[in-house]
C-alpha cells in the first residue's frame, strides 16, 4: 500500500506491523490489507485533525483491534437469547469424573480416604487436619500425598497433566 505524498514518516514504519496484526486476527491478506487502510486513513484523518498522540504505535495497534471488533460486531449482530436458546451445559462427563472419583477415594485406605474427603469438604489447613484426624501434621501431609498420588493413577491422570494439581 503506498503511502500518501506527504504522510508523517512514522504511519510507514507502522504499516509493515499494523499489515501483521491485522493478518493475524482476520486470517486473510485481503481483509487485512483493507482494515489497515481503514485505520491508516482515520489516523491520518486525525493527525491531520491537529490531534496529537503521545505513543503513535501502540494507538494505532488499539484502533486496528477496535476497528475489527467493530467489524466484526456488524457482521455479526447481537441477538437476544430466548429460553429455548440458551446454552445448557453437558452434566453427564461431569457426573462421569465425580462417580469415578467417588469410587477412586472409597478404595483408598481408610486414613488416607478421610483425608482426602476432610480437603474435599473444604478443610485445607494442615493443621487443622492434624487435630482432626489425631496425628502430627507431617503424618498428615504425607498421607495426602500418597492419597492425591494414588487417586491420580487410579483417575488416568499423569503428574504432569494440566489437572493433576486438582488432586
Amino acid at each position: 500500500m503506498p503511502c500518501p505524498t506527504d504522510p508523517p514518516t512514522a504511519l510507514c514504519d507502522l504499516m509493515p506491523a499494523m499489515t501483521r496484526l491485522a493478518r493475524h486476527l482476520t486470517g486473510n491478506r485481503d481483509q487485512a490489507q483493507d482494515l489497515c487502510q481503514e485505520v491508516l486513513l482515520k489516523l491520518w484523518a486525525r493527525l491531520q485533525a491537529g490531534h496529537e498522540v503521545e505513543d503513535l504505535r501502540a494507538y494505532a495497534m488499539a484502533a486496528l483491534r477496535n476497528q475489527y471488533r467493530q467489524q466484526l460486531r456488524e457482521i455479526v449482530p447481537a441477538t437476544e437469547l430466548n429460553e429455548v436458546d440458551e446454552p445448557v451445559a453437558p452434566i453427564v462427563f461431569a457426573t462421569l469424573a465425580v462417580h469415578d472419583l467417588e469410587e477412586a477415594i472409597a478404595d483408598l485406605p481408610t486414613p488416607q480416604a478421610r483425608l482426602i474427603r476432610l480437603v474435599a469438604e473444604g478443610e485445607t489447613s494442615p493443621i487443622r487436619l492434624a487435630e482432626i484426624v489425631d496425628c502430627p501434621v507431617g503424618t498428615v501431609m504425607s498421607r495426602l500425598a500418597r492419597a492425591r498420588a494414588k487417586l491420580r493413577a487410579k483417575v488416568g491422570l499423569g503428574e504432569n497433566s494440566p489437572t493433576a494439581d486438582l488432586l
